[in-house]
């Protein structure tokens, strides 16, 4: 077996890579549809962010490319760490593939300076065995929730969004496709902001945004038309200041799923049911714009009780395996034999 690092102008690995992530994906988190073959690409060239990073691949001369990873190398935050782990094949697992992966990763993770490398695995899945034997350490734990929109009863979308707009009087909604439109970008960035009081890893920094980096490091996939996106927010009526703002993702392959992005509400107006208010705006944005919509998939913190009792009200049911971070001092994965 050999590690090499991908060459972005090399198409045929990248394919090769992508069956890999997709058998991979489909053997541990069948859950939800695996990335398309172009959204995927686009991930291994610049991450969902624009993150630095690097990426190689392990191939075996009878098997071709067995494995791979992505490693992701923050530079704004976080500039201890890395943050990646190895996927590796179904077909070629316990054959020492993901290791030689993991070795490798760490030193190139210690070539850059990192002393710290994560990642995240679906619970229960090989990969949470394979994190564990590594000695990681677990750490904060996402649960999946699911929202089945026929299970919604007729009605019951416009009664919350009425009760909420109730609770939230001195507020109007927005909403947009595509890129978050230049007048909202620095809203928006002050809305995620709000997002760092949110559970995190134990001495993970939370990332701090503005309207350049909305602007120059979001949205690749969506204006590649590899992925559809929308957004809602409320904005105060009195001041103009956007309170509130969620987002959500279609992948035109898999067009009857829906990808909850974030949902957050600045802390100077909580306390008036923004988050339920937005989240049924996105709900009655998506019945208008993305009807075919059967099921909208999410992941909260399973210390995050406030999102969580919102999206218990909308039907979202806990559902599958989540997923749950892990951490290793790089130093002791260079130790490893």
């Amino acid at each position: 077996m050999r590690i090499e690092r991908w060459d972005p102008a090399d198409e045929t690995t990248a394919a090769a890579c992508y069956q890999v992530h997709r058998a991979a994906h489909l053997a541990d988190d069948a859950d939800d549809p695996p990335f398309s073959a172009g959204t995927f690409g686009l991930y291994l060239r610049q991450g969902f962010d624009k993150t630095p990073g690097e990426v190689w691949y392990a191939a075996d001369d009878d098997a071709g490319v067995v494995g791979y990873y992505r490693m992701e190398l923050w530079d704004l935050e976080n500039l201890d760490r890395a943050f990646g782990g190895p996927v590796v094949h179904p077909a070629a697992r316990r054959g020492g593939h993901g290791r030689a992966l993991l070795r490798h990763e760490a030193a190139r993770a210690a070539a850059n300076g990192r002393s710290v490398l994560s990642g995240h695995v679906v619970t229960g899945s090989a990969g949470e065995a394979f994190a564990a034997a590594a000695g990681a350490t677990p750490g904060l734990v996402d649960v999946r929730r699911m929202q089945y929109l026929a299970k919604i009863e007729a009605g019951k979308v416009a009664e919350l969004r009425q009760s909420a707009a109730r609770a939230a009087a001195g507020y109007s909604l927005v909403n947009w496709t595509g890129d978050i439109p230049e007048q909202y970008l620095g809203p928006v960035a002050h809305v995620i902001n709000a997002f760092e009081d949110a559970p995190r890893g134990e001495n993970v920094e939370p990332e701090a945004w503005d309207a350049g980096r909305l602007r120059e490091r979001t949205g690749a996939h969506v204006r590649a038309g590899l992925l559809r996106g929308y957004g809602v927010a409320a904005l105060h009526d009195a001041t103009g200041e956007m309170a509130a703002y969620t987002g959500m993702i279609v992948d035109p392959e898999a067009p009857t799923w829906g990808f909850q992005a974030l949902t957050a509400v600045t802390r100077a107006h909580r306390g008036h049911r923004l988050g339920l208010l937005v989240k049924t705006g996105m709900l009655e944005l998506l019945a208008e714009v993305e009807p075919q919509v059967e099921f909208v998939m999410t992941s909260n913190a399973a210390a995050n009780d406030h999102m969580i009792a919102v999206n218990q009200q909308l039907g979202y049911e806990v559902a599958g395996p989540g997923w749950r971070f892990y951490e290793a001092p790089v130093a002791d994965l260079l130790g490893q034999s």
